[in-house]
């Protein structure tokens, strides 16, 4: 039931108990001193209505206007509090009220310290994941690195160029010499697109293989690196906007893994010609947003079966950030991860 009817319906039951209780005490007070007693009370009029009438219709105005000023008062009041709940639980900073109501204050005081508890948590968590990688760059053992970078080149040398000349040799049977035979032509077609597929997939297979750390690198120029590297090999069009800003390593850490990771799936799954890739800070909240044209996807499907999508939103997670996709069949992704500056260490900008 809405507040404001509410706070009507309870004041004017109140105002209805105590017109029955006023006329109660005229009934016995007047009752006594006149003639007839008590039916001369109910004929008694104020102007053309009755005693009784007159009496309970200005108390239920009045209980009615009391119950509009009070629900309206107490409504404007939650709102308040709803407002800094919804900021509080998007991670935003809370505002300050020009307007400030006294019985608030102790509610408004609670909300900042928790405020306060989430990011120092956040700090906290980012502080660890910073170590952590940290960690993981030195104990890196220069092998794995070898051995993946060994890898990498062989299935970039062999597999990748036989998938190739394969291609080119199909495309060419495609175009200038066809079957004339219609279903052995659409055969030549599918297998067209299938190593097509297959060199997506090889792609995506050596963006993984890549290190994932930055060694040594700033974000913006390992983001930067990667989209060169994906445009050079990927006949796709790629939109970037990278700035450059300070942030913790561990928050750089996880949000190129994210990156890599999601342009691993587009490469795979997609089958756009489009990516969009913004990475900024605005509002001390480092923003990471990829989006395409492709085929996108059920998201309810894709929620628990997909370990890299559990994957980025984990890594995000581990930073103190939210991680949220939006994907609409036939008409594209959109993954956007944001992550609050709470300590920042000396980053070398590009």
């Amino acid at each position: 039931m809405n507040m404001i009817i509410r706070h009507i319906i309870m004041a004017v039951v109140c105002s209805l108990l105590l017109a029955a209780l006023l006329i109660g005490v005229t009934f016995i007070a007047f009752s006594l001193d006149m003639p007839n007693g008590w039916p001369a009370i109910w004929e008694q009029q104020i102007g053309d209505v009755s005693y009784l009438l007159t009496t309970i219709g200005i108390v239920v105005v009045f209980g009615t206007i009391i119950g509009i000023a009070t629900g309206w008062y107490w409504k404007e009041r939650l709102y308040q509090i709803d407002r800094k709940l919804d900021e509080l639980v998007k991670g935003q900073k809370l505002s300050l009220n020009d307007e400030s109501y006294k019985e608030l204050d102790s509610i408004q005081e609670r909300m900042f310290q928790i405020q306060d508890k989430f990011r120092n948590q956040a700090e906290h968590a980012q502080r660890l994941a910073t170590e952590r990688a940290r960690e993981r760059e030195v104990s890196l053992q220069e092998i794995v690195v070898q051995e993946r970078n060994r890898l990498a080149r062989e299935l970039h040398d062999s597999v990748s160029q036989q998938l190739f000349a394969a291609s080119m040799m199909m495309s060419a049977i495609n175009e200038m010499n066809p079957p004339q035979d219609g279903k052995f032509k659409q055969q030549l077609q599918m297998v067209e697109k299938m190593i097509h597929q297959s060199q997506l997939e090889m792609r995506a297979l050596l963006l993984h293989l890549r290190p994932v750390a930055l060694k040594g690198k700033s974000l913006k120029e390992g983001v930067e690196e990667l989209l060169l590297e994906l445009t050079q090999k990927v006949p796709m069009e790629i939109d970037a906007k990278v700035e450059g800003f300070r942030v913790d390593k561990g928050v750089e850490d996880q949000l190129f893994r994210i990156l890599q990771e999601s342009l691993s799936n587009t490469l795979r799954h997609a089958k756009a010609s489009l990516l969009q890739v913004l990475l900024i800070e605005r509002d001390e909240t480092v923003i990471l947003r990829v989006e395409d044209n492709g085929i996108g996807f059920n998201l309810e499907q894709v929620k628990t079966s997909s370990y890299g999508m559990q994957n980025m939103r984990e890594r995000a997670y581990e930073v103190g950030g939210t991680f949220k996709v939006i994907s609409v069949p036939n008409e594209g992704t959109r993954l956007e991860v944001k992550v609050p500056v709470l300590r920042k260490e000396d980053v070398t900008d590009d």
